[in-house]
């Protein structure tokens, strides 16, 4: 029986475990807190429209609890993925493969990336300080992921689905693995949507382009996608962060099969939903500021573009989330994204 862990059974982590429980492989989850203790007493609940299922997970908030896995899902936020490497690696075998459930750039995005510049093959500094997890898991081990379901944890043990059900796959490679089929397969047999992509960094990008714009805006107003929508001048401003956004990732060799308007259509039709950097700030939860705008600048600099509304829009959030305590500032990250 193929072994999956979840290490973060949050929002889309614990939607992802509900989901796999259907696939017939042997799931458990790393979860930390009032919600482990809750998942532990009553279950994983998943509140899907008018559906509502509660699966018995196996939790535990110590990773050496767990065998060697065959896939593991990181479901924890990107800037923490470095603090629990150490963690993880009893369940890291040979063969294990690692995939990042995560926004922005990944750790491992320019591994095998032939983008014709400077950055193939290097870490993201941003994203992975130091190169700390490319160096201790192997760039070779991970999967790409891009997650598009909009969900909410709204009470311990308990997820909320709004919309979306695909988890797009890809190699850093672009080749059709044998272990990316299988996931794909568990996935699909979950009653998810797994595409697998031959260039998964195209969607990567589409997905960051609203990360970078849509996020950080609502966070720093507190508004919803909708209510963003609603405000020409902030429609503008984020206007201006995807066009920056969309330079920069032209010039690694990214192409965009969908209109600036449409993305932005597609964002604001959301009703009432919150994205999950609003979330966070409003459960004062540390904020994914350096792999959703922070990488893009760093990439801009060291190829020369200029991103100018990016790095004030960088410079802001950042000084909100450092008010809040919600942000760790880096004087490495500060100098390579200024």
């Amino acid at each position: 029986m193929t072994k999956i862990c979840v290490f973060g059974a949050g929002a889309i982590g614990g939607y992802l475990a509900c989901s796999l429980m259907k696939s017939g492989a042997d799931i458990s989850v790393i979860a930390r807190g009032p919600h482990k203790e809750a998942i532990e007493k009553n279950g994983l609940k998943l509140i899907k429209g008018n559906i509502e299922e509660t699966h018995k997970i196996y939790v535990t908030d110590n990773p050496s609890d767990l065998s060697v896995q065959d896939f593991i899902f990181l479901g924890v936020k990107a800037h923490s993925i470095s603090g629990i490497i150490d963690s993880l690696l009893p369940i890291i075998g040979e063969k294990t493969s690692i995939i990042s459930a995560v926004n922005g750039l990944p750790w491992w995005y320019f591994y095998k990336a032939q983008t014709g510049t400077m950055l193939d093959d290097c870490h993201i500094e941003s994203v992975d300080p130091g190169g700390r997890i490319w160096n201790k898991i192997g760039a070779e081990k991970a999967i790409g992921c891009v997650v598009y379901p909009a969900c909410e944890i709204v009470q311990p043990g308990i997820i909320k689905h709004f919309n979306g059900d695909r988890f797009s796959l890809g190699e850093p490679n672009g080749i059709n693995s044998e272990r990316l089929k299988r996931i794909s397969e568990l996935l699909i047999s979950g009653g998810l949507k797994a595409p697998q992509k031959k260039n998964l960094r195209n969607e990567i990008w589409i997905k960051l382009w609203g990360n970078c714009s849509f996020n950080i805006v609502s966070a720093l107003t507190g508004t919803t996608l909708d209510e963003l929508g609603q405000n020409v001048e902030t429609l503008n401003l984020i206007r201006k962060l995807m066009t920056e956004c969309q330079n920069v990732a032209e010039n690694i060799g990214i192409k965009f099969n969908i209109s600036l308007e449409h993305r932005i259509n597609g964002a604001i039709s959301i009703i009432g939903h919150k994205p999950s950097t609003t979330q966070d700030l409003e459960a004062n939860k540390p904020l994914e500021i350096d792999p959703l705008i922070g990488s893009i600048i760093e990439i801009s600099n060291k190829l020369n573009i200029e991103t100018p509304t990016l790095k004030t829009i960088n410079t802001l959030i950042k000084l909100k989330a450092e008010t809040l305590g919600l942000y760790q500032r880096s004087n490495l990250i500060d100098k390579i994204t200024l």
